[in-house]
C-alpha cells in the first residue's frame, strides 16, 4: 500500500468513527411524526438504534478490510459500493438516536478496529472466502433487523422505517456478494461470528 493510500484509509477510519456521516437518500420514516412514548419504551429504541449504529460501524470497517486486500477489481469496487451504503446507514441510526436523546456507543473505535482485522483476514484468503465472510454477515445482520423490527415499541414507526430500509439493502448486499461467486463458511465459522455479534450487541446497548 502506497503512504497516499494509507492516508486515505486512516482518513476514512476517522471519518467513520468521530465524523457526522452523511446521506445522499432520504432518512426513512423523516415525515412521520414522533410517537409518544414512555421514557422506558424512548430508552429502549434509542438502545437498539445504537445497537444499529455500532454495527454499520463495524460493517464499514469490515467492507474497508476486505476492499484493501480483495484481488479481484469488479470486488473491490463492489465492495467500495457497498460501503457507501452502509455509510447512509450509519447518517440514518446517528439522526434517529440524536432524535431519541441518546448518543452512539463509546465503544466504536474498539468495534471499528475489530472489524477492520477481520476484513483484512477475510480478503487474504481469498476472494471466494472474502465473499462468503460477506455474504455469511449481512444474513446475520437481516435477522438481526427482523429481530429488532419486531422488539421495537410499536408505534415507533421512524425507528422502524430506518431498520425496514437498511434490512432491504443488506438483503442486497448478501446476493451481490453471492453473485460474485461467495464460498459457504462452515459451520463453526459462522458460530463464531454469532457469539462475536452477540457480545457487540449486549455490549453496544448499553455503552
Amino acid at each position: 500500500m502506497s503512504p497516499d493510500q494509507l492516508i486515505l484509509e486512516f482518513d476514512r477510519a476517522l471519518r467513520t468513527v468521530f465524523a457526522q456521516a452523511r446521506t445522499v437518500r432520504p432518512v426513512p420514516g423523516m415525515d412521520l411524526p414522533e410517537p409518544a412514548m414512555s421514557e422506558v419504551e424512548r430508552r429502549h429504541a434509542c438502545g437498539l438504534m445504537r445497537v444499529n449504529h455500532c454495527g454499520e460501524i463495524c460493517a464499514q470497517a469490515l467492507y474497508q478490510g476486505q476492499a484493501l486486500t480483495s484481488r479481484d477489481p469488479a470486488v473491490k469496487e463492489s465492495l467500495r459500493g457497498a460501503a457507501e451504503e452502509e455509510t447512509e446507514h450509519l447518517a440514518w441510526t446517528e439522526s434517529r438516536i440524536k432524535e431519541l436523546g441518546g448518543r452512539k456507543s463509546l465503544l466504536n473505535p474498539l468495534w471499528y478496529v475489530g472489524s477492520l482485522s477481520l476484513g483484512v483476514v477475510a480478503g487474504v484468503m481469498g476472494d471466494k472466502w472474502n465473499l462468503g465472510f460477506l455474504a455469511e454477515t449481512e444474513r446475520q445482520v437481516e435477522a438481526h433487523l427482523d429481530g429488532h423490527l419486531v422488539d421495537l415499541p410499536a408505534q415507533d414507526g421512524k425507528s422502524r422505517a430506518i431498520v425496514d430500509r437498511m434490512r432491504l439493502d443488506e438483503i442486497q448486499h448478501a446476493e451481490m456478494a453471492i453473485r460474485f461467486g461467495a464460498a459457504e463458511l462452515p459451520a463453526p465459522i459462522k458460530l463464531g461470528m454469532k457469539a462475536m455479534a452477540k457480545v457487540m450487541t449486549l455490549a453496544a446497548y448499553r455503552i
